[in-house]
């Protein structure tokens, strides 16, 4: 877990009684509702945890965030002002404070652009001048460890965690504030996660910059987090400092997810299964 940054003064974020509900799939038939009235507060240089199954709706917070969710219900606050339901205009004025990386990095970078077209293009849009953009693609570059060389290079001409890297550039290029990172290790493997994890702690001191981090993985979240919250069915079920939560959670379903995930001494995964049968077992039987 990572040293607590200052939490004085307004947090950056601030997620109030959030709804999102998309709509059905006939015209008489109802919405959906995926999020149920959820709050969240961010501080700058904070790193929030967002932990859940698939389809337990933090993906949808993230999207909401970015303005890709439809937003029924609450308020975002960023630096003070309600974000939700802002006009176009309004959102890309935001996009150099709002950045993310997504969860594949090949799919999200364009193949028919060099890197260095990918990490100048937000640049250009934001009214670089080209000598400005390419001296600011270097600084990008060198921030994420990848070679100067790599501008002139295509993106499936990396590996996936270079890839990832390239993602995180882009999502730096523009100084933001908060940057929403949705599942951005998931695809790769322990060993780039690893490297990839200790590259978004290293930026963060450097920058400042806050993240909120969406993923499944409860040991992740531990590595990077300073606080974490924990969603299931659209509603966080518990919330609390990143050791406090991983190393003693409070709720049966933060027990649950623990106890899923593997570890590579057998006896000890062997107990965790009975243990998770045990939790499953008291659930059912609670009145």
């Amino acid at each position: 877990m990572k040293d607590d940054p200052s939490r004085t003064g307004q947090p950056l974020l601030r997620v109030r009684d959030l709804v999102v509900e998309y709509p059905g799939p006939g015209l008489l038939s109802r919405p959906k509702k995926v999020l149920h009235g959820v709050n969240i507060e961010i501080n700058s240089g904070e790193t929030l945890g967002l932990v859940g199954e698939s389809g337990s709706g933090k993906s949808t917070i993230g999207r909401a965030l970015l303005g890709l969710a439809p937003v029924t219900g609450g308020t975002i606050e960023f630096d003070g002002e309600n974000i939700a339901g802002l006009s176009k205009r309004s959102r890309r004025r935001l996009a150099g404070e709002i950045q993310v990386v997504f969860q594949d990095p090949y799919s999200s970078l364009n193949p028919s652009m060099t890197v260095g077209d990918i990490l100048a293009e937000p640049l250009r849009v934001a009214g670089a001048s080209a000598k400005e953009a390419q001296r600011r693609v270097r600084e990008l570059l060198d921030s994420v460890h990848l070679p100067e060389d790599a501008a002139r290079r295509y993106a499936r001409e990396f590996s996936g965690g270079q890839r990832q890297r390239v993602a995180i550039a882009r999502a730096l290029s523009r100084e933001p504030r908060l940057i929403v990172c949705d599942e951005p290790v998931s695809a790769l493997d322990l060993s780039t996660q690893a490297h990839v994890l200790e590259l978004f702690i290293e930026i963060q001191e450097r920058t400042g910059v806050a993240y909120l981090f969406v993923t499944h993985d409860l040991t992740v979240v531990r590595s990077i987090s300073h606080r974490v919250a924990v969603m299931r069915h659209g509603e966080i079920v518990e919330t609390g400092e990143a050791e406090q939560v991983v190393a003693r959670p409070a709720h049966p379903y933060t027990q649950k997810l623990l106890l899923a995930a593997p570890v590579p001494d057998p006896q000890r995964q062997a107990a965790r299964r009975a243990a998770r049968r045990e939790l499953a077992s008291n659930a059912e039987g609670a009145p």
